[in-house]
């Protein structure tokens, strides 16, 4: 833990939008179904739901802007990478493998490693992380460019190449769940979408395409600090990778599970527009109360992610009645009753937000963020 240092404001707020999303989206209130927009594809298709993942990416390579900004031996580069990684992917692992334990005919048992998720979410920021971290030390802005293109229609052709011929974009005929079957085994993978597990190993090419951009995207705005026309043409570009990605969807549809090229296109220019309307916005000029809400997500995204995740597991073991927990208690009696269906659903999960901000706000008004 340390003091915090000056922060890109903009940077900030992008995180913290993405976080508050995040949370709304995870912990959707019991009792109805969550809006259509908060809840993802079931396969290809967009929502904004789908746009939590990726952003958080982005925003982890706009980091890597900064964080390797200054120059260091190698050695001590490969290690910091390396043990970032590691304690990263490590947490993710624990995290689903939280409470531990589990009730077996009324009684506390164990979770065996043999029925634990490997992957994640967490899992694969690592994963990304470390390969967008050697390609930033050691190519230039145009060979990442390059190495994206690349790893795009290289996942693109493995996919239609080495998947089912009958049905190579499906949930289990896809490239991606062969690998994991071969390598990781249907125990260790996610449990509730059939056998497929969203943050496969092989997902990890495309996803570290949008780290790349969250780079390159925060490079050009360092190396053009307050200039119109640089974030014009950050906008621009955006549009322009949206449109690609459309029109790359008849042949690559758009598909967050599979983490398709063209998903990777849409959600890269929809960061590049919102990350140049909000420099636009608030670099130069103080933060004020609606941005500094945002900005507390943003300091500790790792800390309140992991909080929001294992504080709604705890409140699940908490029972309040038999086989009821207290935050579906709360969400059906108090929520459902005071505005039933969606909109009851998302009171109960901006309730549960501010519950999250509250911890960041504790930790914020201490000077305290966390790093690994």
């Amino acid at each position: 833990m340390s003091k915090p240092a000056a922060r890109f404001l903009s940077l900030d707020v992008f995180r913290g939008l993405t976080v508050c999303l995040m949370i709304v989206v995870n912990t959707a209130g019991p009792g109805a179904k969550a809006y259509t927009q908060l809840v993802h594809a079931p396969w290809f298709g967009f929502t904004a739901a789908d746009a939590v993942f990726p952003s958080f990416l982005f925003a982890v390579g706009c980091s890597m802007a900064f964080a390797f900004s200054r120059p260091i031996p190698t050695n001590e580069f490969l290690a910091k990478v390396l043990r970032r990684a590691a304690l990263i992917f490590l947490l993710g692992f624990l995290m689903y493998w939280f409470p531990f334990v589990k009730k077996v005919d009324g009684h506390w048992a164990l979770i065996p490693f043999a029925d634990t998720r490997v992957m994640g979410v967490l899992q694969r920021i690592a994963l990304c992380y470390m390969l967008a971290a050697f390609a930033v030390r050691w190519l230039s802005p145009r060979l990442i460019v390059a190495l994206s293109a690349v790893l795009l229609l290289g996942y693109w052709a493995i996919l239609m190449t080495l998947g089912d011929p009958a049905a190579p974009l499906s949930k289990l005929g896809n490239a991606g769940t062969h690998l994991d079957l071969f390598l990781i085994g249907q125990n260790h993978l996610y449990r509730k979408d059939g056998g497929f597990d969203p943050e496969g190993l092989l997902g990890t090419l495309p996803s570290t395409v949008n780290v790349l951009a969250g780079y390159l995207a925060a490079r050009f705005l360092k190396e053009n600090p307050g200039s119109r026309s640089a974030m014009a043409r950050m906008a621009i570009a955006g549009v322009v990778l949206i449109l690609a990605g459309l029109a790359w969807s008849p042949l690559f549809p758009i598909a967050k599970k599979l983490w398709t090229g063209s998903f990777v296109l849409l959600t890269v220019g929809i960061d590049l527009v919102l990350l140049a309307g909000l420099t636009k916005l608030l670099e130069g000029r103080d933060p004020n109360p609606g941005t500094y809400f945002f900005q507390v997500f943003g300091l500790n995204p790792l800390v309140i992610y992991l909080f929001s995740e294992l504080f709604v597991i705890v409140l699940g073991m908490i029972e309040v009645a038999p086989g009821v927990g207290i935050y579906e208690w709360v969400g059906v009696n108090i929520f459902q009753a005071m505005a039933p269906g969606a909109f009851g659903s998302l009171l109960c999960a901006v309730a549960y937000l501010l519950v999250c901000w509250l911890l960041g706000y504790v930790m914020a008004r201490r000077g305290i963020v966390v790093k690994l």
